[in-house]
C-alpha cells in the first residue's frame, strides 16, 4: 500500500523489558513508509542501548520531563503527514497503520483515527485499580496514544499535549480537541496489544481521576469564554 509517510513516536522511560517487541511490531507492519522515533525520558536502565541497536530508529534524549514533554518532543522532530504514538509496552498488530492510515486518506475529513485493543496481563501482576473483567475476556475501543493515528494538522489546530499532566494527560488532550470541533473515527478492528504490568502508569488512579477533572474544568471554562465573548461581539 502506498501512502503518506507515518512518524511512529515511542516514548520510553526505562522500559528496557518492553522496547524490542514495541520496536519490532512497527517494523512487522505491512505499511510503508514508517519514520521511528524514540524519545527516552530519561531512561537509566539499557533503553538507550535497545534502540540504538536499530538502525531505522532516530532517538531521542530528554532528561525526564513525562510523557507528554515526550511526546511532543517526538512530534516536533517528525516529518510524517500522519503521527502514530506507541508507548514502550504495548504492541502493534500486523495490520495497525495500513487499516487506519487507509481510512484516513478515504476519509480526509476526519482528523485522527482510533481502534479497539486486547488487553494482556503479565503473569503474577496484580490486576489493577480499574480492573473489569469484560475489558479483559472482550475487545474494546480504546482512545489512549498506542490506539491512534493522527494528522499532524490536529496538533496545529488543537496544540500538543500538555506537559503539566503526567497523569490523565490524553483525556486532557482529547478534551481539546472535541472543543476544536475536529471529527475522529473508530474502526471495528483489533489493532493493539495492551500490557499491563508492574509499572504501569494507569495503576495510578487517584492522579489520573484528577487530571481528568483538571481536564474537563478547563474544557467548561473555554467554552464559557466561548459563549461570553459572542455575548460581547453581538
Amino acid at each position: 500500500m502506498e501512502g503518506p509517510l507515518v512518524s511512529a513516536i515511542i516514548p520510553v522511560y526505562n522500559g528496557e523489558r518492553h522496547l524490542s517487541d514495541a520496536l519490532d511490531s512497527i517494523l512487522s507492519q505491512d505499511y510503508k513508509p514508517i519514520e521511528i522515533i524514540v524519545v527516552d525520558d530519561g531512561s537509566t536502565d539499557s533503553s538507550a542501548d535497545i534502540a540504538r541497536t536499530y538502525s531505522e530508529v532516530q532517538y531521542i534524549y530528554q532528561p525526564n520531563q513525562g510523557p507528554s514533554t515526550a511526546r511532543n518532543t517526538g512530534v516536533i522532530a517528525t516529518q510524517g503527514e500522519l503521527i502514530a504514538f506507541l508507548d514502550a509496552d504495548d504492541v502493534w498488530l500486523p495490520n495497525k497503520l495500513s487499516a487506519q492510515v487507509s481510512y484516513l486518506m478515504s476519509h480526509p475529513e476526519i482528523g485522527f483515527v482510533v481502534a479497539k485493543r486486547r488487553m494482556h496481563i503479565e503473569n503474577g501482576i496484580e490486576k489493577p485499580p480499574w480492573y473489569r473483567k469484560h475489558l479483559f475476556e472482550e475487545e474494546s475501543v480504546c482512545f489512549f496514544p498506542s490506539a491512534m493515528v493522527v494528522r499532524r494538522s490536529v496538533f496545529e489546530k488543537a496544540g500538543y499535549w500538555n506537559p503539566c499532566f503526567r497523569f490523565g494527560e490524553t483525556g486532557e488532550w482529547l478534551t481539546r480537541v472535541n472543543d476544536a470541533g475536529i471529527s475522529y473515527a473508530i474502526l471495528p478492528e483489533t489493532l493493539l496489544v495492551m500490557r499491563i504490568h508492574d509499572r504501569n502508569l494507569t495503576y495510578h488512579l487517584d492522579e489520573v481521576r484528577s487530571g481528568i477533572l483538571s481536564a474537563l474544568k478547563a474544557s467548561v471554562d473555554r467554552k464559557r469564554k466561548k459563549i461570553l465573548w459572542k455575548v460581547i461581539i453581538f
